[in-house]
C-alpha cells in the first residue's frame, strides 16, 4: 500500500525545508535506510534516508522548492500502483484545514445599512501606474538652456546624460558631474539597477530567532576594556612550544566558561514561569557562514583546555562552511560568545541568542597607551561588551561576571588552576 513521505522536520527551528537534491527517481526501487534526498533546514543541508521500502511514485516537491515541514515529500509503494485517491484525500485535508484557519483568522465586521443602489456601486480598481520614460532615442531631450551651452562647447550628446531635474531634465549640473566621471574614467550609471534574491532558509530563522529576541527580551549592556598583555606574552609562550597553535578566541571562550561557573546568573535562560541555572557551561560560538550566522556548541568548556577548545572551534567552522552541521552541534548552547576582532572591529554589541539570558561581544586588541604605576606606557587593549536579558541578570551581576572575566584574560595562569 503507497505511503505518504512528509517533508521532516530536522531542526528545533525548522518550519520549512529546500529540498535540495533528490537521489531517487520516480520508479526507482528505495530500500529502507536508503539515501532518498538532501534537505536544506535553516542551519544545514542534510542527508534524508527513507524509512521503509518500495518504489518512488511521486514526488511531491521538486529540486529547489520550498514546502512547509509535514507538506507530502514524496510517495512510496508498490510498482504501477494508483496514488490519485491518496492525492486527493491530501489535497481535500489540506484545502480544509485552509478554511477552518481562515475561519478563525476573520474577525466580523459591522457594515451599517445603505440603500440599495449604493450597494450597487462597483469599487474603482486601482491600477498601477505606467511610467514612462522621459527620454528615448526617438524623443527630444529636454535640457535647460546652461545645459545645452554647456554641453554643446564641451562637445558632448545630452542623450547620454542622465537627468536630475524635474520629469527628468538635464541641468547644468548634470553636465558637469557627467564631465568630470567620464574624465576621471568613472562608469557614468544613468538607469537604477538592482539584484534581488530569494531568502535562504538560514537567512528566515536568523530574521525570525533575533528579532523575538530583540523585541522580547529587554536587553541592556555593559562594555569593559581588558589589559592583554599578559595574555599576548601567555599565547606566545604557549605557540612557541610548537605542539598546538592557540588563538585568542580561545582563551576568550576558555576564560569566559572558567568564569560562569562562578556566575551561575548569567550563565541561565528565560523560560517564561521559570529560570533555569545551569550547572553545566556550554559556549556557543557564532561562526559566519555565505548565507548568515551559526552557533555550534563547545560542549563543558570550562573543563577544556585552550587547545581542545580550538580544535573543536576550527572543526565546527569548517563544517560549518560545508553546511554538514548537525542539530546536536548547535543545540544547548548556555552562553554565547560573538568575536568579530579578528575583522578589525574595535567594539559592537550584539542581539542575545534564545533561550542564553547573555552573549558577549568581543572586539580587537588594540596598541594603545596605558597608564600603569602613574607612568603612561605602550599598551594592549581589547573591549568587550555583554548584553544581558534584564528579566533574569541584573546590573550588578553582569558586572562581576566581567571583573572576573577581565581578571582572568589579564592573569591567564588563573584559568590553568
Amino acid at each position: 500500500m503507497a505511503e505518504i513521505v512528509r517533508m521532516p522536520k530536522l531542526s528545533d527551528t525548522m518550519t520549512e525545508g529546500v529540498v535540495a537534491a533528490w537521489h531517487k527517481n520516480v520508479g526507482d526501487v528505495v530500500e529502507s535506510g536508503e539515501l532518498l534526498a538532501e534537505i536544506e533546514t535553516d542551519k544545514a543541508t542534510m542527508e534524508f534516508e527513507s524509512f521503509q521500502d518500495g518504489v518512488l511514485l511521486h514526488k511531491g516537491i521538486e529540486t529547489g522548492d520550498t514546502a512547509p515541514v509535514d507538506s507530502i515529500l514524496c510517495i512510496l509503494g508498490k510498482k504501477g500502483e494508483n496514488i490519485k485517491k491518496l492525492l486527493a484525500k491530501e489535497e481535500k485535508t489540506a484545502s480544509t484545514k485552509s478554511a477552518s484557519k481562515a475561519n478563525d483568522d476573520t474577525t466580523s465586521v459591522q457594515v451599517p445599512a445603505t440603500s440599495t443602489e449604493a450597494t450597487k456601486q462597483k469599487v474603482p480598481v486601482a491600477t498601477t501606474p505606467i511610467i514612462v520614460p522621459i527620454i528615448s532615442s526617438n524623443t527630444r531631450v529636454i535640457a535647460s538652456p546652461l545645459a545645452k551651452k554647456l554641453a554643446d562647447k564641451l562637445g558632448l550628446s545630452l542623450d547620454r546624460i542622465p537627468g536630475s531635474g524635474e520629469g527628468g531634465r538635464v541641468v547644468k549640473r548634470d553636465v558637469e558631474n557627467f564631465k568630470m566621471a567620464s574624465a576621471a574614467g568613472m562608469p557614468v550609471i544613468s538607469q537604477e539597477k538592482f539584484t534581488e534574491v530569494g531568502v535562504s532558509q538560514m537567512r528566515k530563522t536568523i530574521a525570525r530567532r533575533l528579532a523575538e529576541s530583540k523585541f522580547s527580551a529587554p536587553h541592556f549592556y555593559l562594555s569593559i576594556s581588558i589589559d592583554m598583555s599578559n595574555a599576548m606574552q601567555a599565547r606566545k609562550a604557549i605557540n612557541d612550544q610548537g605542539l598546538y597553535k592557540v588563538s585568542f578566541n580561545d582563551m576568550v571562550v576558555k576564560a569566559a566558561a572558567v568564569a560562569l561557573r562562578k556566575h551561575t546568573a548569567v550563565n541561565s535562560s528565560w523560560l517564561e514561569d521559570k529560570i533555569r541555572y545551569n550547572e553545566h557551561v556550554n559556549i556557543g560560538v557564532a561562526v559566519a557562514v555565505e548565507d548568515g550566522l551559526l552557533v555550534p556548541v563547545v560542549r563543558f568548556a570550562d573543563s577544556k583546555s585552550f587547545a581542545t577548545i580550538g580544535e573543536e572551534v576550527r572543526a565546527f567552522a569548517e563544517k560549518a562552511k560545508a553546511k554538514t552541521l548537525q542539530p546536536s552541534d548547535w543545540e544547548g548552547s548556555t552562553f554565547t560568545i560573538s568575536n568579530l576582532g579578528m575583522f578589525g572591529i574595535e567594539d559592537f554589541t550584539a542581539i542575545i541568542n534564545p533561550p542564553d539570558a547573555c552573549i558577549l561581544a568581543v572586539g580587537g586588541i588594540s596598541a594603545v597607551p596605558v597608564v600603569k604605576n602613574g607612568e603612561v606606557v605602550p599598551g594592549h587593549v581589547m573591549k568587550v561588551t555583554l548584553s544581558c536579558d534584564h528579566r533574569v541578570v541584573d546590573g550588578a551581576t553582569g558586572a562581576s561576571f566581567l571583573q572576573e572575566f577581565k581578571n582572568l584574560l589579564e592573569n591567564p595562569v588563573l584559568m590553568l588552576v
